[in-house]
């Protein structure tokens, strides 16, 4: 979709940069709508081959009649469908190549394209390799950083530059991570006392200072130090202790979620129908929810690994047999690419049982899922975008986490919060079983249920008039105004 003209030239005008992943693009523009909503002109960036999926999943359609909204799109190096019709793909580490290659080319063609002046650029955290901030600083434009995630998720990205300053990263020696070390505890982060190091993201695991993924996390870390404002995707109340600890470091934060709390406000205002509010690069089926519909209340476990978490052919299958072991309902969404380097294809004997009481597809409208009343918990990875959308309907949770900050998030939700169990990351179907039944019949599962619709209660108080995110939400705007 190419940008449309931009109708109010006194307008702020914002630009955005997500990273070019599911619940990242997800994310920003769930804040883009707000923002948009609130006066400001906004000029969202996506990869071709990401638009055009967002287009196709109905992604666009609640922009009718908003020309102060528009897209522009950059490459990413996905050729074109071939003559049959084959969607080419690529994964995220030659995505993320490609991008730190051209990127910064393509924002500046993007800028010099722009009817009107930027006001102010928000850019993913994740997207600072890509040299848009020194685009940014060239054109004297000011960023504020997005990040897309938790405060326990930001602090523990942050730690890889504090760590690294200690002289406790990168490992000495691989055999440190088969030793003890990984079992230091960190005791300086407030709000997250008893840390342990392998809780932290991959960084930690890293041996060789010039490791590219260990200096990437290093350079993303550093450029937290050089704005003067972040946004992170949580609402104070969740992490009050560890969100006073970052606005001592950054003294500009904001948090400003669940963003779909505040959207749902803006939907009811303007009488729309919220089934038409999608976010998806994928088709949401809507199946899922029709199935769901004859359950009884909190009968029925959610299962939804993300957007990029993969897992064996056997891990597939010991998640499957468990779940049909449990001889309870479950929603499952196996994506095609879920398992690593093959497709996803389940042995016939375990299709029929699961055929029984399961129900599989390959994506959904997760929010509408878990707002369901017969969902009563959610098989995760601990991606944040889940989690946060898991607490906004009052969901406990079972924690898998795969990587990125899903290990600190999946402590979190299990010492702090009080709303979920962690399965071993061997995971076997004998303890699946076990956890999804503590999850909808035991007693501990009852007691984080109504753990989870307390802190729903808070993230509705904050979304609220007068609550700390709608504060947040409406300080960032003025902010982006006087900018």
């Amino acid at each position: 979709m190419d940008a449309m003209p931009i109708i109010n030239q006194k307008k702020p005008h914002v630009l955005f940069i997500p990273f070019p992943a599911q619940s990242h693009v997800k994310c920003m523009l769930k804040l883009a709508r707000l923002l948009n909503h609130k006066g400001l002109d906004v000029t969202f960036i996506n990869t071709q081959s990401n638009h055009k999926r967002l287009i196709t999943s109905g992604g666009t359609r609640w922009l009718d009649d908003t020309p102060s909204f528009r897209f522009k799109t950059v490459p990413d190096g996905v050729p074109s469908s071939t003559e049959d019709g084959v969607e080419h793909t690529q994964t995220i580490v030659e995505l993320w190549n490609y991008m730190g290659t051209t990127f910064y080319d393509s924002l500046l063609d993007v800028l010099s394209g722009l009817e009107t002046s930027v006001s102010c650029i928000v850019c993913d955290g994740f997207m600072t390799y890509t040299n848009a901030m020194q685009a940014a600083e060239m054109l004297k434009i000011p960023v504020i950083l997005f990040w897309t995630m938790a405060a326990c998720g930001f602090m523990g990205f942050y730690q890889v530059k504090v760590l690294k300053e200690k002289e406790l990263v990168p490992l000495k020696d691989e055999s440190d991570l088969t030793t003890e070390y990984l079992d230091m505890e960190i005791d300086w982060i407030p709000g997250m006392e008893g840390l342990l190091l392998k809780e932290l993201p991959e960084f930690m695991r890293y041996s060789k200072p010039d490791d590219p993924s260990f200096k990437y996390l290093l350079e993303t870390a550093q450029a937290a130090d050089n704005v003067s404002h972040i946004i992170i995707h949580t609402f104070e109340e969740l992490e009050a202790k560890l969100v006073k600890a970052i606005k001592s470091i950054f003294p500009n934060i904001y948090t400003v979620g669940p963003l779909q709390l505040h959207l749902n406000q803006i939907t009811k205002m303007e009488t729309k129908n919220l089934d038409l509010d999608c976010y998806s690069l994928w088709k949401e089926e809507p199946e899922c929810v029709q199935w769901l519909q004859s359950k009884e209340p909190n009968s029925v476990v959610y299962v939804n690994f993300g957007s990029i978490a993969v897992m064996s052919l056997q891990e597939l299958l010991e998640f499957g047999w468990g779940l049909v072991s449990s001889n309870l309902y479950f929603l499952w969404i196996i994506r095609t690419d879920l398992v690593d380097g093959e497709p996803a294809v389940l042995p016939q004997e375990l299709k029929e049982a699961m055929s029984e009481k399961g129900f599989v597809g390959s994506w959904c409208s997760q929010e509408e899922v878990l707002n369901h009343p017969a969902v009563g918990g959610f098989l995760t990875h601990g991606g944040w975008g889940s989690i946060i959308e898991s607490l906004s309907a009052g969901v406990p949770m079972i924690c898998w986490p795969f990587s990125g900050d899903q290990q600190i998030n999946c402590r979190q939700m299990c010492k702090e919060w009080e709303v979920s169990m962690e399965i071993e990351r061997n995971v076997k179907r004998d303890e699946v079983e076990k956890l999804v039944r503590v999850l909808i019949e035991g007693e501990e599962g009852e007691r984080m249920r109504k753990k989870a619709m307390e802190w729903k209660k808070t993230a509705e108080t904050a979304v609220a008039a007068n609550g700390s995110s709608c504060f947040d939400i409406e300080k960032l705007a003025d902010t982006i105004i006087n900018l």
